[in-house]
């Protein structure tokens, strides 16, 4: 029975226009899901999102399914091969905006727990489930939020599954337990305006960055460690002029990003960054936003259990990895020490004509209630129940 209730609860979630900030309706029809549960749901909202905190159980350890409803623009809907929020199956795969990133992880985890609480009433431990409608966007209202919340009530989460899209071919072979950094940051170099017949009446702030940037372009940043690929820095947007061909530019505006190691202190690539422009006697301004620390899940009892649930499901051996973008993980890292993230391929997130496997749906759901049977389970011999309760209860 879990294909048609994982389907039909991924194709109601999809139903839901729930692009950034909105939810759409998701987050009640969650809520609705998890109440029969025994779950007691907490609208932690903040401005125009909606957040759901909802926790089964008052004991540790607590583990917590994490998640966004909401979606990034459909874009133009004549391009889509069936509407964005109409869920369609079409071979082999169920079609529509979410349907990747990351609704069908909801259902997956949603079913995932309703099937474990129906074998395992009464378990070790908590169950909570963290949602929000705020992870496309500015993500400050959304998780981050939630999480505010509950460091100020002295509440923490010891184990953590974020539903991210994080297969590359087959759903189980590539875990994410860890995130780079992201430093990003506006220059602007100013130069003198004039007309482009006479430069030596002014000063051309291009001409003059150009050699800087090459050297910021070639700089190797640090060599990265074990777990972690060299920091990269990428210009994303470089302006300048008045749209005339004959005019010199009084400044131009460079937006860059620094995607870091734990090799490099945020403080420590601005202050080689600025030694650089200073090496030049560059006349610039330079602002700085620090939009997330890296983080890193080592080898532990959640690990242990997801490659176990991986390979008892799918056969796989699923590969770590901390490569890709941020996502809202970076904030629950500041209050959980073990946290993974698994779900379905990534390669049509955020594209047009968005799409998940059917048949990946019951493996991923199967998944995530192995993992919650390895942590919570009350089946003897399974590794890390009480164990893990012990040390949690001890402070160990």
């Amino acid at each position: 029975m879990t294909l048609p209730a994982v389907l039909d609860l991924a194709q109601a979630l999809i139903a839901c226009p729930s692009v950034t900030p909105e939810d759409g309706g998701a987050l009640e029809s969650i809520r609705a899901r998890l109440l029969p549960l025994g779950f007691c749901c907490e609208a932690i909202d903040r401005n125009a999102t909606r957040n759901l905190w909802a926790r089964r159980g008052t004991k540790v350890p607590l583990f917590c399914f994490a998640g966004h409803v909401d979606v990034v623009p459909p874009g133009p809907l004549d391009a889509w091969t069936s509407p964005p929020f109409v869920p369609t199956l079409r071979d082999g795969f169920l079609y529509g905006r979410g349907a990747a990133d990351m609704k069908a992880s909801l259902a997956a985890m949603l079913v995932a727990a309703e099937n474990f609480i129906q074998s395992n009433p009464v378990h070790p431990g908590s169950i909570a489930f963290l949602l929000t409608s705020d992870e496309e966007g500015d993500a400050r209202d959304g998780t981050l939020a939630v999480v505010e919340t509950l460091k100020a009530r002295g509440e923490t989460i010891d184990y953590c599954v974020v539903g991210e899209p994080t297969a590359v071919a087959r759903v189980g072979d590539t875990i994410k337990n860890g995130r780079r950094g992201s430093l990003s940051g506006r220059l602007k170099v100013k130069g003198a305006q004039c007309h482009i017949a006479y430069p030596e009446k002014g000063k051309n702030p291009i001409h003059a960055l150009a050699p800087a940037l090459t050297e910021l372009v070639m700089t190797r940043w640090d060599e990265g460690n074990a777990y972690f690929s060299p920091t990269t820095w990428q210009v994303s947007n470089l302006h300048a002029g008045v749209g005339a061909n004959n005019v010199i530019p009084a400044f131009v505006d460079v937006l860059f990003n620094f995607r870091f190691s734990p090799a490099s202190a945020p403080e420590c690539l601005q202050a080689r960054f600025t030694e650089i422009l200073e090496k030049y006697a560059l006349d610039y301004e330079l602002d700085w936003t620090l939009g997330a620390q890296p983080f890193l899940t080592r080898q532990g009892e959640l690990a242990e259990a997801a490659r176990e649930a991986i390979r008892e499901t799918t056969g796989l051996i699923p590969g770590f990895s901390t490569t890709g973008g941020t996502s809202d993980a970076r904030f629950i890292a500041e209050i959980c020490p073990q946290l993974l993230e698994i779900g379905p391929v990534n390669a049509t997130s955020h594209q047009i004509d968005e799409c998940v496997a059917i048949d990946a749906l019951p493996t991923l759901t199967r998944i995530h209630e192995r993992i919650l049977e390895r942590m919570l389970g009350n089946n003897p011999g399974e590794p890390n129940t009480q164990e893990a309760v012990s040390k949690i209860e001890s402070g160990g």
